[in-house]
């Protein structure tokens, strides 16, 4: 053998990919773990098993995931396994699976997670927004692409509930090529090269959105606003953009004409055809949106009747240009006219957020999805074009992942929307002081200390410090990074940024001067270290709630419903039926039980809040139409005849101002403390390039009246707040307030 072909050879096997251990399951010994694959200890310890079996099974052996009643929270079944990355990097891969489920209340994920060489997630898909409860077989599929830094992949299959779910044949393959894109350094925008940029945004929202050509709906768009920044930004005359326009648009959208402002040029030959597309809009459909999105996009044809045909949307674009895009298309049988070229296969590319150009195509696309879809510039008054530049020149000298994340935090919080968010796709480690913090009456407060947390500290001191940045400017930072419809939300979301441990000097622990309450006028240093969260554990919420039910006093029952699980709500419906008083508590995001207990307080349907998704029919949403809906509770027995109150306060969002929205509309009990969040709707998230992802609300939400929610919330009959003092005696004054009104009529 020559030692060329013995170089190929070793070349070839540095490069071949590692495949699943056992992917099939045929290896192991039956009623154990199959061979190569595992079960977490938490899992195990809460009784979960994982078996190989030869029964039931699609096809030879398989593997069996049985659950269990009411597990410890946050612990699910799991089977899985990881693996090197060798061989998939800047590669599209498929992880394929057949489930199938059995039981009541029990579904199976399947979920694929990628892991760079620092245990930070490059992805991860988990199958949440689309769940396995099918007992017959069928096949799933999760797609990734892998970045160049990918050193690890871990997959498997969860199961929640206590029924059974069989896996089988699964499969890890690679489907395409990914090619990695430069990466351009920051530098700052020229004033002419801003209003390029400014140009070339409007035009990409005007044709991606609107503009029916098959040309458009097959375009990538994503690398259409990267390679159309570059061709764009530096030309040097008006005269000179709109060539360069032309040049990137017209092989998406044939028909759109861009020119001088004022200086239109006549139309071509007519093309016409028996029928037209036009762009029908639910909201809008995003290709990386969750799988079972209420929000669609999609063309539709309509005959070309007289009439039927919309003049093209006309608009200035920028100083001294503008364009005319067809919003209506001729189509016949071969497709929409001019027909199409065939098209080249697509090209799949890795783009680094350190990419000047990725960073501006994400805000160009980021800002087009809020210009056209977003449905509360109404109610918040925000002048969002000014928003634009400001964006776009920051984003053009970010230097690091997490400086652009700031600045598309920064242009998300001008939405004033409390869903909007944007994740890094490099998130770091989520640490937090071991004691919990929160807004009290304008001071920033220790409201818990966990017993053996933090010696020297005691709840009610105040903050005045957090690493040696006075708490005024440490709160200034992070709410401009933050986007809440009301003060309470943002004080909320403001007081759980506060609270992370963030790299730098005190890595792995956080500072904090204080001033504690039993020496006001004076102050403390502390440096403690920092701990991994624990949600809904009741040593970490920031007032002392009690167990999740409990009997307050005799005949008063307390219920937290953002504790309780299903198993937890059945167990206690025959006690609260009998109750004399009952207090549910709503400070948070609640679980299902959250509107099961509604349907024991009426006797007659109530009804969710009015939900409203827009079908925009023109750019910038001048025509816009809603189109309403919503869903009932069904009354069930038994009824609870209970005097009730519910408390709040601004972390209740969503979800659970839906409930909270019932019980106010339809007077199902008081409502004891503070107003919840004031946002409410389906999120529709998608990604950017450069890896981020967005979330932001869809739809506009109504009270039952048709009435604002939005940035006004659900608002208190009983007003109740916290006191430092209150919170340093170690009281719950919110509860004792709900307490005091439940006994008043008990």
């Amino acid at each position: 053998m020559s030692r060329t072909i013995l170089l190929l050879l070793l070349a070839g096997a540095a490069i071949a990919q590692v495949q699943p251990a056992n992917p099939g399951f045929e290896q192991g010994e039956l009623g154990r773990e199959p061979a190569g694959w595992f079960q977490p200890q938490a899992a195990a310890q809460a009784g979960f098993t994982v078996k190989l079996v030869d029964q039931g099974c699609r096809t030879g052996r398989c593997v069996m995931l049985t659950g269990v009643q009411n597990p410890p929270p946050n612990v699910f079944g799991n089977v899985m396994q990881t693996m090197p990355a060798t061989g998939y990097p800047l590669h599209r891969i498929r992880l394929r699976s057949a489930i199938r489920v059995e039981g009541p209340g029990t579904r199976a994920q399947m979920w694929l997670r990628l892991d760079r060489a620092d245990n930070s997630v490059a992805f991860l898909e988990n199958m949440g927004s689309r769940p396995v409860f099918a007992s017959d077989w069928k096949t799933y599929d999760v797609e990734a692409d892998v970045p160049q830094d990918v050193a690890r992949i871990a997959l498997g299959v969860m199961l929640f509930g206590p029924g059974t779910a069989w896996v089988d044949d699964l499969t890890l393959e690679i489907t395409g090529d990914i090619r990695q894109d430069r990466v351009d350094p920051p530098r700052p925008l020229t004033p002419q090269g801003l209003s390029n940029l400014t140009a070339f945004a409007r035009l990409y929202g005007y044709v991606r959105f609107f503009h029916p050509s098959d040309q458009a709906a097959r375009a990538d768009w994503e690398t259409f606003a990267v390679e159309g920044i570059r061709a764009v930004e530096d030309a040097r005359s008006t005269a000179e953009l709109i060539a360069r326009l032309r040049t990137v648009f017209t092989p998406v959208a044939p028909t759109v004409r861009i020119y001088a402002s004022g200086d239109m040029p006549p139309p071509g030959p007519a093309a016409t055809a028996p029928e037209i597309m036009r762009y029908h809009h639910n909201g809008v459909g995003l290709p990386s949106g969750v799988g079972n999105s209420i929000y669609r996009s999609t063309r539709e044809r309509l005959p070309a009747a007289d009439g039927a045909v919309r003049k093209p949307f006309t608009a200035g674009i920028a100083a001294g240009v503008a364009a005319s895009v067809p919003i209506d298309v001729y189509a016949d049988a071969g497709g929409t006219l001019p027909h199409a070229p065939p098209a080249d296969p697509p090209v799949t590319y890795e783009r680094s957020p350190a990419d000047r150009a990725t960073r501006l195509a994400a805000v160009v696309i980021l800002w087009n999805v809020m210009q056209h879809f977003y449905p509360y510039f109404d109610v918040v008054k925000t002048d969002w074009p000014a928003e634009l530049p400001k964006a776009l020149t920051a984003a053009a000298t970010d230097t690091a992942v997490y400086d652009f994340q700031a600045t598309l935090r920064r242009l998300v919080a001008a939405l004033h929307d409390g869903h909007g968010n944007v994740l890094s796709p490099r998130p770091q480690g989520s640490m937090v002081a071991p004691v919990t913090m929160d807004w009290v009456a304008g001071d920033f407060l220790v409201t818990r200390v966990p017993k053996g947390a933090a010696d020297g500290v005691a709840p009610g001191d105040r903050v005045l410090k957090i690493d040696d940045k006075p708490i005024a400017q440490a709160a200034a930072e992070v709410r401009a990074q933050i986007s809440g419809a009301t003060d309470q939300w943002i004080r909320y979301r403001s007081a759980s940024e506060l609270s992370t441990c963030h790299a730098g000097p005190h890595t792995g622990r956080i500072v904090l001067d204080l001033e504690p309450y039993a020496a006001p006028g004076t102050s403390k240093t502390v440096e403690l270290p920092c701990v991994v969260p624990r949600y809904k554990d009741m040593e970490t919420y920031t007032e002392p709630r009690p167990a999740k039910i409990t009997e307050l006093e005799p005949g008063i029952l307390y219920v937290d419903l953002d504790r309780v699980t299903e198993e937890d709500w059945q167990s206690v419906v025959p006690r609260l039926a009998s109750a004399k008083g009952i207090v549910f508590d709503m400070r948070g995001y609640p679980s299902q039980p959250g509107i099961q207990a509604l349907a024991h307080l009426t006797g007659t349907t109530v009804r969710s809040a009015r939900w409203n998704v827009a079908s925009a029919a023109l750019p910038d949403q001048l025509d816009s139409p809603y189109h309403e809906s919503g869903w009932d509770v069904q009354p069930e027995k038994p009824y609870f005849t209970a005097r009730r109150a519910f408390l709040t306060d601004g972390r209740a969002i969503s979800y659970a101002e839906t409930v909270m929205g019932i019980v106010e509309s339809f007077k199902l009990g008081a409502i004891v403390g503070e107003p919840t969040a004031g946002t409410n709707g389906n999120v529709n998230p998608f990604k950017l390039p450069g890896g981020y992802t967005v979330t932001w609300t869809g739809m506009k939400v109504l009270k039952h009246d048709g009435s604002q929610h939005h940035g006004i919330g659900i608002i208190p009959t009983v007003p109740a707040s916290r006191t430092r003092q209150g919170v340093a005696e170690g009281k719950d004054e919110i509860l004792l307030r709900g307490l005091e009104y439940v006994k008043s009529g008990a």
